[in-house]
């Protein structure tokens, strides 16, 4: 008894009294009045009210701290799980949409380390960007001071919340042993020959003389900061060519294009190359700027006197400028092809250009390929294969591609980013800095105002170097990488983190790769996603790596929405304690106008935020992260309302769970041993559904978790064994063994969601005395249990049953069914519909509607009288 004590952490001096205290509560509960969990004293607590939650909690924060597989301690040869949420911004502040996408994770987390598997769940900062130079140059702040401090309380807080992550793992991006390695994956594209520098266009503020990026441009186009119209310009800037092996090359005399076709096996059918009026070979510093400015008359499809050569076909077509200021979509250049496209036969016709036709229909349907080289003869499609790979063959194109994605801008022309590592030199051009000499470090500058150039052209000591191959005068590169480059490859990092030899260890990197499942908000998904799959190609492609794919499988969170209200005289959105909400219709106090009311994504601007911390201080830990699964799946928003059923919903369901717990204690603290021989039939028959709903659950629940991650859908079937639990008679709490299983199991369940309370409620079942259920690990915690599987009795249970058939609530009889049909509602109305009862009862009846409760074997009709 004294060393069980001892693991509770109970002070000495107290154990005498407290070990007293337990004699006594073994003969009866504790009066209401006494405030204290059984965790602290051995005394259980009747209900879960507000006091017993804090302490509950405040106890528990800090024993549910997970310690997900260490780097150290990975085992090879264990089956492993990857779970990965998008890393934060260090903004200095956490909000609902971190909450909600870290509560999932968390939960996944403690669910397959419960399943036996070895898991990572990492976290750490995508720590470089512009708001960091922002609060440099408003509050003298340094960047790299002002984002440890942001870092140092989001940590805080994230603690704060009860949440897991493998901290052994964390990763910086501004820190100097991360970006070096985001420097060698950069050199190790330029030797690949997908780093290039061209013009392209940026938006240019001419009273502070800079690049401004796009969230610097207010809905008027004017700067953020001067007011100054914002005009476009063309200057240097650095590409990663993402669409390198998407599209099909043209070639002009000192100028390389590329170029995409929606038909490639057409493509001797070419009659012209489309560009558009903003392409960069009318602007800039292109050699043939003058020729096509000359050439062109806007809102005109206009033929210039400049050709192309298609690098696949040797062919030669003229450029054409186009009428339209875009193709729809991002690309601005294509290939026209008459015999594909009525457009390009519009504009070849128009402008008396020559081409081939090289699609021909035979009688019986099928396209071939003709004039068309080695090609003739072939079908579209084995023509499209076999073209496509003598593109790749030959390194100028051959892979399918969204028209709707460009080569990747990467420039910034920012101090708070990722130093590109090149250098300049007159005589060897551009070299990129030797491996042994990363990283080239960001410089400290103490100053800064946000206008001019690059801030990093300010530093000479650091900007003027000497060129690595011929010892001569150079200058480093002055702009830095966007931070979509640091997050590209992250998830890489965090499988080997502290490696100072390489960006990771392959043998580590194949064995955790690919992320299991990968977490995150849907704003900034999709350009991620892309980014972040090109490295994941390239360094398979590289051999780094033997997974090409980098994710198995992500799940997109919806947003957490409230409501906003709005004037509608100057839509200035108005704070809660400026607004009425006493009528029928909320409106301003100060002029009583009537407020425009919308549900938006929760921002401090629109004054509709919600802290995290006041709703963990009034609802608590658990409720928090239970409302937040259970308010709808994780795909869709929620619109946040305490009011509704969802918050007073989760939180009468945990106090029924701490009731079901009471009541076997009580009823095992009594004087009569518990003996399931003393059940009678009836009751053996209410036990025994009981168990069948228990393996129902765990069955339906354990899918919700690995397949569809519906934990609303989960908590619902927990909810329901709970209510199944709440109707048990006295005697069957006492003497029944499948209750007990079927309680403990139901707390194993709610762990992962609730580790707090399923903590404690496990405690509590732990020391009832005269268990029946010898097979669980009662000494260790809830959270070190195993995942509970269906009881393999049940998989062998007869595999025809009776469902019950009602209409309009009446009952009317049972039809026989395989179970396995039994949960698929078109089959089971089908297979009614096809029964003497069917044909008996609802023959020629309308039907409105059905409901199918698998778990009851119930379908109740709905019909027209």
């Amino acid at each position: 008894m004294q060393s069980a004590w001892q693991r509770f952490g109970v002070c000495s001096s107290c154990l005498k009294r407290q070990l007293n205290d337990l004699i006594k509560w073994q003969r009866r509960l504790i009066p209401g009045w006494i405030r204290s969990i059984y965790s602290e004293t051995g005394k259980w607590e009747r209900d879960y009210g507000l006091e017993t939650r804090k302490k509950v909690e405040k106890w528990w924060l800090p024993r549910t701290k997970e310690q997900f597989c260490k780097i150290s301690e990975a085992d090879k040869s264990r089956q492993k799980f990857y779970v990965l949420s998008m890393f934060p911004y260090p903004s200095g502040k956490l909000h609902m949409g971190h909450v909600r996408v870290y509560t999932i994770s968390d939960t996944i987390a403690r669910f397959q380390k419960m399943r036996g598997m070895q898991v990572i769940n990492p976290m750490g900062w995508d720590a470089f960007g512009l708001p960091a130079e922002n609060a440099a140059i408003e509050h003298g702040l340094h960047p790299a001071n002002w984002t440890q401090s942001n870092i140092k309380h989001m940590r805080e807080q994230l603690d704060a919340l009860g949440l897991s992550f493998s901290w052994e793992r964390e990763i910086t991006t501004c820190l100097p042993e991360y970006y070096k390695w985001t420097q060698y994956l950069f050199i190790k594209l330029f030797e690949a020959g997908l780093v290039y520098q061209k013009e392209a266009m940026v938006n240019w503020d001419p009273v502070d003389q800079t690049v401004l990026a796009n969230e610097q441009v207010d809905e008027n186009g004017c700067s953020w900061r001067s007011g100054a119209k914002v005009e476009q310009k063309y200057l240097r800037q650095w590409f990663i060519k993402t669409t390198v092996y998407a599209k099909v090359n043209g070639k002009e005399t000192g100028e390389k294009l590329a170029a995409y076709t929606y038909t490639p096996e057409a493509i001797y059918g070419a009659s012209h190359l489309y560009v558009l009026p903003d392409h960069r070979l009318l602007h800039g510093n292109s050699s043939l700027k003058a020729m096509f400015q000359s050439e062109f008359i806007p809102g005109k499809d206009c033929l210039t006197s400049v050709t192309a050569v298609n690098l696949l076909t040797k062919q030669e077509v003229p450029i054409v400028i186009s009428a339209k200021s875009d193709f729809e979509n991002y690309i601005d250049t294509k290939i026209g092809i008459p015999s594909t496209n009525p457009e390009d036969a519009a504009v070849a016709h128009n402008l008396g250009l020559s081409f081939s036709e090289v699609i021909e229909t035979l009688p019986d349907g099928l396209e071939t390929i003709v004039n068309s080289g080695e090609f003739t003869g072939m079908t579209r499609q084995e023509a499209l294969k076999a073209l496509t790979q003598q593109a790749r063959n030959k390194g100028v194109g051959g892979n399918l591609t969204s028209d709707k994605l460009r080569d990747w801008l990467i420039s910034r022309q920012r101090y708070w980013g990722t130093p590109i590592p090149i250098i300049h030199c007159q005589t060897c051009g551009t070299v990129p800095v030797p491996y042994e000499d990363l990283p080239v470090e960001l410089p400290n500058i103490t100053s800064f105002t946000g206008k001019g150039a690059s801030p990093l052209e300010t530093v000479p000591e650091w900007m003027n170097c000497s060129c690595p191959r011929c010892k001569g005068p150079a200058k480093r590169e002055t702009d830095t990488m966007d931070t979509f480059v640091d997050s590209s490859w992250y998830y890489l990092r965090y499988t080997d983190p502290h490696n100072s030899d390489r960006p990771f260890n392959k043998a580590l990197v194949d064995y955790w790769m690919p992320v299991d499942l990968y977490i995150g908000g849907k704003e900034h998904a999709v350009m991620h996603l892309y980014y972040a799959r090109f490295l994941s190609h390239f360094c398979y492609n590289q051999k780094m790596t033997k997974h090409k794919e980098p994710f198995y499988k992500l799940l997109v969170q919806g947003l957490i929405k409230s409501q906003t209200y709005k004037l509608t005289t100057t839509s200035q959105y108005l704070k809660r304690e400026e607004i009425d909400l006493t009528g029928t219709e909320p409106v301003h106090i100060k002029t009583k106008e009537k407020l425009q009311v919308t549900w938006e994504k929760m921002s401090k601007s629109k004054h509709n935020g919600i802290d995290p911390e006041e709703l963990v201080e009034q609802y608590g830990i658990d409720t928090m992260r239970l409302y937040i699964l259970f308010a709808a799946p994780p795909e869709q928003d929620i619109l946040w309302d305490a009011k509704t059923d969802a918050v007073p919903g989760v939180r009468r369901w945990q106090s029924r769970l701490w009731s079901l717990t009471t009541k076997l204690i009580e009823a095992r603290t009594s004087s009569t041993v518990p003996n399931p021989q003393l059940l009678n039939e009836k009751e053996k028959a209410e036990a025994k559904k009981i168990w069948e709903q228990k393996n129902l659950v765990v069955s339906e629940v354990t899918n919700y978790f690995t397949k569809d991650y519906l934990f609303n859908a989960a908590i619902s079937r927990l909810m329901g064994l709970t209510n199944v639990l709440s109707q048990a008679s006295q005697p069957l709490i006492l003497h029944s063994a499948e209750f007990e299983d079927a309680l403990a199991t139901l707390c194993i369940m709610v762990a992962p969601m609730a580790p707090h309370i399923a903590s404690e409620l496990w405690k509590g079942l732990a020391h009832v005395q005269n268990k029946l259920c010898t097979y669980h690990k009662w000494d260790d915690d809830v959270l070190h249990q195993s995942w509970p599987k269906v009881d393999p009795e049940y998989l062998q249970q007869p595999d025809i049953i009776e469902m019950s058939v009602l209409i309009n609530n009446k009952a009317c009889g049972k039809v026989s069914m395989p179970r396995q049909v039994a949960r698929n509602a078109e089959e089971v109305h089908e297979l009614i519909l096809q029964s003497e009862l069917g044909i008996k009862h609802l023959q020629g009846r309308p039907i409105k509607k059905a409901f199918l409760s698998p778990r009851t074997a119930l379908i109740n009709f709905l019909v027209q009288e």
